[in-house]
């Protein structure tokens, strides 16, 4: 359980990157184009690791996929609804929204992720590669984005950065949920949780991130996404 803490925790390590990086002032463009490796560095990671170990053989990993979906997308919805619609908005506006919304927006985007790294831990003995070279690219421009838009709704930079901290704290014990999860579960393989992670993640890149993405990134953002998409795949093809 100790590497699965250690590496959920370094995963969510990325956000505190992204604010010190949002702290300097990183340009806009270079943070859509690094949402844009993200997303397609998740993609991949959701198509060759999370979907394919599914199997998506039975009508029960289809709805666990789609109940993964709709998880978060309801999730997502009740966060929008309370000011945390703009949590990976990388524009600075005094009406960013609420700091709490933003905060357990962010949260909600790490669970699945951080609680599939404990259980790829927990099956396979080693970290998949594939999916924290994802999780951490991802939370790069989050924590950038993250940390604007709470700058601009009245949060200390000292406050931000505890804000992280316990961020990367809840990732790194969430990872350790998901080893214990499958430790204790006799002749748990952990597909269904894989299907509802996969959903829950498509959904979150397709509302929220790609949009983003794309806003800032521009034209360069396809082939940035491209590039992301691709080095994961090999990640997940040499391990």
């Amino acid at each position: 359980m100790f590497y699965a803490v250690v590496w959920g925790g370094l995963a969510a390590g990325a956000l505190l990157i992204g604010y010190f990086l949002a702290r300097r002032g990183l340009p806009k463009m270079v943070t859509g184009l690094i949402m844009g490796i993200g997303a397609g560095a998740l993609i991949s990671a959701i198509a060759y690791e999370l979907v394919p170990e599914t199997a998506l053989d039975k009508w029960g990993m289809g709805v666990v996929f789609a109940l993964g979906a709709l998880t978060f997308f309801f999730g997502d919805w009740l966060i929008d609804r309370r000011g945390g619609a703009n949590r990976k908005g990388i524009s600075i506006s005094k009406e960013s929204g609420s700091g709490a919304a933003i905060f357990i927006g962010t949260l909600l985007d790490a669970i699945p992720e951080s609680i599939i790294l404990g259980m790829s831990v927990a099956l396979g003995g080693v970290i998949n590669a594939a999916i924290l070279a994802a999780v951490f690219i991802s939370n790069l421009p989050e924590g950038a984005a993250g940390t604007i838009n709470l700058k601009a709704a009245g949060y200390s930079q000292k406050r931000i950065f505890w804000m992280w901290m316990t961020l990367v704290i809840s990732s790194a014990a969430c990872a350790g949920l998901g080893y214990f999860l499958i430790l204790n579960s006799p002749g748990a393989d952990g597909k269904y949780a894989q299907a509802f992670a996969a959903g829950a993640m498509l959904t979150m890149l397709t509302d929220t991130m790609i949009p983003e993405a794309f806003e800032h990134g521009g034209m360069f953002t396809g082939l940035f996404t491209v590039m992301g998409f691709l080095f994961a795949a090999i990640l997940s093809i040499a391990q």
